[in-house]
Formats: structure tokens, sequence, C-alpha cells
């Protein structure tokens, strides 16, 4: 499978290749449809895995690739809906110890999911934009 860019710069998954035509599809719908081989230039420097993950929205890719499990998933939530959270706080209310925390909070704060801040004169951790977009996008898709 191949990365094509039609005319109007849309990219699109090469599915098969015949002498006039190309069935490409839409990374964004799934659909799939015929194009004019002329209409189609290949991007060799585009993986079409990359390409694909473009469907899914930058932030919640990038909570995907930092989250190991459903625990490191789960403090990112409640930081959403908690709002700023002191370290303490965050170590007497959840399963986690000290190393493990600060591990994810290092991971997160690298990855641009938290940002450091002060809560009642101790360090705290709170959610960032991206973060709340990605969480919000995923708790829309709920069923």
């Amino acid at each position: 499978m191949r990365t094509v860019r039609d005319d109007e710069g849309r990219r699109y998954l090469l599915v098969k290749r015949s002498s006039e035509s190309s069935l490409v599809r839409d990374p964004d719908t799934g659909a799939e449809e015929y194009v004019s081989n002329a209409d189609l230039t290949v991007e060799d420097d585009a993986s079409p895995l990359s390409t694909a993950a473009g469907a899914v929205p930058a932030s919640v890719r990038r909570v995907l690739t930092a989250t190991p499990n459903d625990r490191a998933l789960g403090l990112l939530v409640e930081l959403v809906d908690r709002g700023p959270v002191g370290v303490r706080a965050l170590l007497d209310a959840y399963d986690l110890c000290e190393s493990d925390l600060h591990g994810l909070l290092a991971e997160f704060r690298a990855a641009g999911l938290v940002a450091e801040t002060t809560v009642v004169g101790e360090r705290g951790y709170e959610a960032t934009e991206t973060t709340r977009d990605a969480v919000a996008r995923l708790r829309a898709t709920e069923e």
C-alpha cells in the first residue's frame, strides 16, 4: 500500500492500481473510489500507516502514544476532571507509588499532556488543552 495525493491535495491510500485508474481509500472516512491515474501523485516519503493514522485527531494520537496502560490513561482523565492537583493529593488518592507517579508525570510533561503548576503553595500538575481535547474526543466516541 502507498500514499497518493490527488490534484486538489487530498491524501489517499492506494488500494489497487490498474493501467488507467486506481482504487484509493480516503483515510478519514474509509470510503473507496476509483480515480484516474493522471490525477494521482505517489508520495514516496509518506508512510501509508502514518497516512492512515492521520484520520485520528492529533490530540488523541498523542494521548494514545503516551499512555502505556489504563492507569496512565486514568491519571490523565482525573487531571482533566479535577483540574490542577497537588502531588501529595495525587499520591494519597491513587494506587501509584511515588516513583511510578513521577515517571508518568515526566512522560506526560515531555509529551505536552500535563503542565507543572502550584496548588495551595505546593507542586502540582494540570492537564493541557491538548489533553482536555483528547479526553473530550475519546468520551464522545462512547456508545
